[in-house]
Formats: C-alpha cells, structure tokens, sequence
C-alpha cells in the first residue's frame, strides 16, 4: 500500500474548491449532470487501477455532494475502463433522459472506490453505459470525455493536482449555427 500522499480533510478541501470553482464558470442549472472520473490510486502518487482506496473514495463523493445536492446539479460517477466506463447516476436521472440502465455493481477494481461510494451513497443507484453531461471533473487522466456534451470547454482551475493526480475540468457550450453572417450570444460562449 502507498503512503497517503494527501489527508482526508485535504482531499475532501481540494475537491470542494475543484467542484466550485468549475460550478462558478459551467453556467449549469438545476436538473444538469456533473460527470466525475477519478483514480483514488493516482491522487495516492501509484498507477491508475493499482491502489484504489474506499475511504477516498467516500470522502470524493460526500465533498461533490456537499456542493452539488444545495445547487441541484446531478452527479454521475465514472467507472473505470473495466466496466467500460459505464456511470454511476441516480434512477430517477437515468429514466428522465432515457438512457438504458444496465446490471452491474462497481467493486474496488472493477469499477473503482469511488463509483463504489456513489453506488453505496445514492438513493437509486444504477449503472449506464453512456450519458450527455453538461460538465465534468477528472482526477487522475480518467478521460472523461466520452461523457460530455458537444461542444466541450476546457476550464482552467485554481488548483492542478489533487494529491497525486492531475486534475482537468470540463463545461460545455451550445454549438454554433451559421455562417459568415451569424451573430452569436456571448452569454452562451
């Protein structure tokens, strides 16, 4: 096992400022979809899928629900490649967009610790193979973007690194719809 590279209170510090500030700048609204990928064993300074820690995990998800559940944003946490990086949502939220849910349960290494809290935490836990969120998070080169709407916007945070792990943020915005004549709302940049 590695030595902890980061103590709970700083990780859970790290993801409340990560999640945030992305929240500041994604312009979301209630009902939108936060999609999170993380590697407990990166932010632990080891290779991603070799050193998964549950109570990481735990703390991850109790910090983005701290922000996300007053604000109204839903969150869906990504599984690791073994489960093809299916995502972690709420019931209510995989039946509201029609997305197919599919039978499966994350464990420590095959899914990770952190889809592992999600599915432990959540009211309906399910498990979906592909989802259209509106911003994202990703602790550790977890590679996201599969999950999130076209067109994706790099947002650049405060902090680069959570323990070990590289850390990335994502929003979207509306594609443009036009030619050499079209006007454009700044408002949706």
């Amino acid at each position: 096992m590695t030595k902890e590279v980061i103590s709970q209170a700083e990780l859970k510090e790290a993801v409340h400022t990560a999640v945030t500030e992305l929240l500041s700048v994604a312009r979301l609204e209630r009902g939108d979809l936060l999609v999170v990928g993380c590697s407990t064993s990166e932010i632990r300074g080891s290779k991603i899928g070799t050193d998964s820690a549950e109570d990481m995990g735990k703390t991850i998800v109790a910090a983005l629900q701290e922000v996300l559940v007053p604000a109204g944003i839903n969150l869906g946490v990504q599984c690791c490649e073994h489960l093809n990086r299916a995502i972690i949502i709420e019931k209510a939220v995989a039946k509201e967009h029609n997305w197919p849910i599919g039978n499966v349960i994350p464990q420590l290494h095959a899914g990770g610790a952190t889809s592992m809290a999600a599915w432990a935490t959540f009211k309906e836990p399910v498990a979906v193979e592909h989802v259209e969120a509106e911003a994202g998070l990703d602790i550790g080169d977890t590679f996201i973007g599969m999950h999130l709407k076209p067109v994706v916007v790099p947002v650049r945070l405060s902090i680069k690194f959570i323990g070990e792990a590289h850390l990335t943020a994502a929003r979207i915005r509306p594609k443009y719809i036009g030619g050499p004549r079209a006007v454009y709302d700044d408002a949706l940049m």
